[in-house]
């Protein structure tokens, strides 16, 4: 399968301003997130060698984790793509009789909490790269430590954003429960992203 990481950066940028609706505000959001999360890789590397030998293995979790959390997101980006075009493919479905109605009625409803459920799992991806910022923090390498603020003020950016595509599909769900639980879970990411954003920025602040 093509991956959209794969395009150059520029082409990224122009089909993102174009009147394409792909990639949105979720692709585009998680697109972010990974660049937030490269900026916590990039200080763990700078963070190794003899005078962080204390803190090699907290250093050593950060790497191994960061790189899952850029790969989470880029399979996530086309996820999220994917997603939006099943949504139209849904939306396209005759409806010319009470039984196509009823098919494409259950199709547009299973491609909503699809489209919701997928940035859900984006916000949750960057709540790990805001988790290992905060592991981060206090050992990183000290000339390059405000890299790290960035990459956890990005990933909150990134998940707020995302979270934007749960807030515009959750009022065209007709099941009351997923829309609750997806409302909470929402709710439940907001409240932590802010939290350890705060504490990493602080913690970064301190030492610069």
């Amino acid at each position: 399968m093509s991956r959209y990481f794969d395009k150059p950066f520029a082409q990224v940028l122009e089909e993102s301003a174009s009147g394409s609706p792909t990639p949105g505000g979720g692709s585009v959001s998680a697109m972010a997130g990974s660049f937030g999360a490269a900026m916590i890789s990039m200080v763990a590397n700078l963070t190794t060698g003899e005078k962080y030998a204390e803190h090699e293995a907290d250093v050593s979790r950060v790497l191994t984790e960061i790189e899952a959390v850029l790969n989470k997101l880029e399979a996530q980006v086309d996820e999220d793509m994917a997603v939006f075009e099943a949504f139209m493919s849904a939306l396209r479905l005759p409806k010319g009789t009470d039984e196509e109605k009823a098919i494409r009625k259950d199709a547009v409803q299973a491609a909503y909490k699809k489209a919701t459920t997928v940035p859900l799992e984006i916000a949750d991806t960057c709540l790990e790269a805001l988790e290992l910022a905060v592991l981060l923090a206090p050992i990183g390498n000290k000339s390059a430590i405000s890299d790290v603020g960035v990459g956890a003020i990005v990933a909150d950016a990134s998940l707020q954003g995302v979270l934007l595509a749960v807030d515009i599909n959750l009022p065209g769900i007709k099941d009351d429960t997923f829309v609750s639980e997806a409302a909470s879970r929402r709710d439940a990411q907001l409240e932590k992203a802010s939290r350890l954003r705060d504490e990493a920025v602080e913690i970064v602040k301190s030492r610069l």
